[in-house]
């Protein structure tokens, strides 16, 4: 006999229940999954409760029962057979999928791998139905009691395949995974009443609610709660919704990132990039945003019969939706002040942030305005708002005294010298008269001058001859000093030589002068070489400056030459490995060039991936605003403290720094009373 000769391979049908094995192995990979399918069921039977208990991680125990529209004794087999189901009336109804389940498969896959047992009653039977599972073999069905609605009970999971029970985790392992799915089926439905048990004892006794806000903090706290930003856009096709978390509630990895799309649980890794990118800036490296939103769009523009589990979906125009998700959530963080607050207010816990309202990033607006203000905060912060935009009608000056609280400036003189000779010294203010912590755009108080536009340095421009006449913050005694008059308010002062603190009605802030100068001068040279499409200017060398590089140091430079020309940066060929500088970044005039591109191949270059031109030239903006910027340590005078304030008005996104970092913590006035122990019974302040 030829050795070359094979036997052909017989093909055989393969049995039902194997089929039904092979298709658990797809769909059923752990006792979370059951949790899932038999949840999904319920939610599209019309349920309004719905009971979940577990004993042994799901592995000994899975019941659900929901109080839905029920089975009747004809459909209880054929809601057990292959490929059969009540959500695909007709063929074309796949391509319009508007429920969770439809594949017609989950029961007779469960069923393979278990002892399952399911008791039904429709609304109008006076009795339910029973029918029994064993390893795949259906008994017929039988009358029995039970209330309106489904009875699932899964026993014995895997107990036919012990290869598979093998494989799964220890019993809290697979009790986390279980919680999970009932997290995210219980979030997209918070219409429902749902109930989670484990071994008996209540995990999530949550009723149902209006308000999804509710439900996010039932699941995650205070911590989460506090800090939502609501999201809201619709563009007549595409309807998101929902909340995300402020920058300063983050995590190390994804998995608090819920997005649900017509009401079912997906993961798109376009969709988590989108979420990505509107945080950039906003989060330092490595870390994630935390988000619950909700998409809604027509069922022709989705394909949900793309994964077994129904975890991934495919759009018609996934450019579209990627596009709208991150116009939305930028258009929210641009029109929200996102400055840290450090603690929470008495009242904080009433309820969840709600939309914001497009505020000026200024030192008066320290923090974000919520619904759960006092009516005098939010009156107090309206007045700053409209005196900031140049309202003359407001009448509401602030003062603050550096002796006390009152509205006239309290102690003398002679206790300011006093205290200065006490403390070694006393930081200087920089105070400006008519009743606001921020300067007004086009005034020049205090002898503080407009900003120049065009100019990277703190150095202010304008008349400084009132400092310099002594009128300015500090001033001897004798003199008339700033705070005096009843309208006048501290800017700011220097701390450590690294932070400056301001002030207004509603509270405190601290500033981190590298950060927020970073920010500045990052928007800025972004403006001019992103938006206008100009070059940064460039200092020329007198001598080419060569620098050695490695062969793969050398090609990704010169692959992108005309990209480190638009940040200033001229290189060209040498000769080998060598390159030469012929200019660089006039910002960085205390900065080598051949350590300016060092950085750059390190910080960007060397990461082993490719960048994208657009990338690329957005992280040298930012590399070279943080090398441009002031460091911490350096001193500060008055008029560069001012200065650098006031641009904090002039952009947005001031609250981070261009790598994520916050620019300035908002501690508000009950928090410090708070923190000092000066609040009373029921969060009153103390008299004393």
């Amino acid at each position: 006999m030829d050795a070359t000769k094979r036997t052909l391979p017989t093909i055989r049908q393969l049995p039902a229940n194997l089929i039904n094995q092979i298709a658990a192995g797809e769909v059923i990979e752990r006792p979370s999954s059951v949790v899932k399918e038999l949840m999904e069921n319920s939610v599209d039977s019309g349920a309004t409760r719905i009971e979940v208990s577990i004993v042994g991680g799901g592995t000994e125990l899975i019941r659900i029962s929901d109080n839905g529209c029920g089975m009747t004794a004809e459909q209880l087999p054929l809601a057990l057979a292959s490929h059969a189901t009540s959500k695909l009336p007709t063929d074309e109804a796949l391509f319009h999928v508007a429920t969770l389940g439809f594949r017609g498969e989950a029961l007779a896959s469960i069923g393979s791998v278990s002892q399952m047992t399911i008791r039904s009653r429709v609304a109008d039977a006076d009795a339910g139905n029973e029918i029994l599972v064993r390893g795949g073999v259906i008994e017929p069905a039988a009358p029995c009691g039970c209330p309106v609605g489904t009875v699932m009970e899964v026993r014995n999971l895997f107990f036919n395949t012990p290869v598979r029970h093998r494989f799964l985790k220890t019993a809290q392992t697979e009790k986390g995974h279980i919680v999970e799915a009932f997290t995210r089926i219980a979030l997209a439905n918070p219409h429902i009443h749902f109930v989670l048990s484990n071994n008996d004892k209540p995990l999530h006794d949550l009723p149902a609610t209006e308000r999804w806000a509710d439900r996010i903090a039932a699941f995650f706290g205070d911590e989460i709660a506090e800090s939502l930003i609501a999201i809201n856009n619709d563009d007549g096709q595409i309807k998101i919704r929902g909340y995300v978390c402020d920058p300063s509630v983050s995590r190390g990895n994804s998995r608090m990132q819920y997005l649900f799309l017509n009401g079912r649980h997906i993961r798109d890794r376009a969709l988590q990039h989108a979420l990505g990118e509107s945080y950039r800036g906003l989060l330092m490296v490595g870390r994630h945003p935390v988000s619950f939103l909700r998409m809604n769009m027509p069922p022709e523009m989705i394909d949900v019969n793309v994964h077994p589990t129904k975890l991934e979906v495919r759009f018609t125009d996934g450019g579209r939706v990627y596009g709208r998700l991150l116009q939305t959530l930028r258009h929210q963080f641009l029109t929200s002040d996102l400055t840290h607050s450090v603690g929470r207010t008495d009242n904080s816990q009433a309820t969840p942030p709600g939309p914001t309202t497009a505020q000026p990033h200024s030192v008066a607006m320290m923090g974000q305005a919520t619904s759960d203000q006092t009516a005098t905060e939010q009156a107090h912060r309206q007045s700053v708002i409209q005196w900031a935009r140049g309202n003359e009608s407001s009448s509401d000056n602030v003062f603050v005294s550096p002796q006390g609280s009152g509205s006239n400036g309290g102690g003398s003189q002679e206790a300011t010298a006093w205290a200065a000779s006490q403390l070694g010294g006393v930081p200087e203010f920089q105070a400006f008269p008519g009743g606001s912590t921020l300067s007004p755009p086009g005034n020049q108080a205090a002898g503080i001058g407009q900003l120049d536009p065009n100019s990277d340095s703190l150095q202010p421009v304008g008349d400084n001859t009132a400092l310099a006449a002594g009128q300015g913050p500090m001033s001897a005694p004798g003199d008339a000093a700033p705070w005096q008059s009843p309208t006048t308010c501290y800017l700011g002062f220097q701390v450590h030589n690294r932070y400056l603190v301001t002030q207004d009605e509603t509270g405190m802030v601290v500033i981190d002068q590298h950060a927020l100068h970073e920010r500045v001068l990052y928007e800025r040279v972004k403006k001019r070489v992103l938006e206008s499409g100009q070059a940064l200017e460039s200092q020329g060398l007198l001598v080419p400056e060569p620098v050695s590089l490695t062969p793969a140091e050398r090609a990704t430079v010169m692959e992108h030459q005309k990209t480190l020309a638009e940040i200033g940066l001229q290189i060209d060929e040498f000769g080998g490995d060598t390159i030469v500088i012929h200019s660089y970044p006039a910002m960085l005039k205390n900065v080598s060039p051949t350590d300016m591109l060092r950085t750059i191949l390190d910080s960007v270059l060397g990461g082993g991936e490719k960048p994208e031109p657009i990338v690329l030239l957005d992280h040298l903006l930012s590399t070279i605003a943080c090398k441009a910027a002031v460091k911490a340590g350096d001193p500060l005078n008055s008029e560069e403290i001012a200065t650098l304030l006031e641009q904090r008005d002039l952009y947005q996104d001031t609250h981070h720094c261009p790598h994520g970092r916050p620019t300035a913590l908002f501690f508000s006035r009950d928090e410090l009373d708070r923190m000092f122990g000066r609040l009373g019974p029921r969060g009153k302040p103390r008299a004393r």
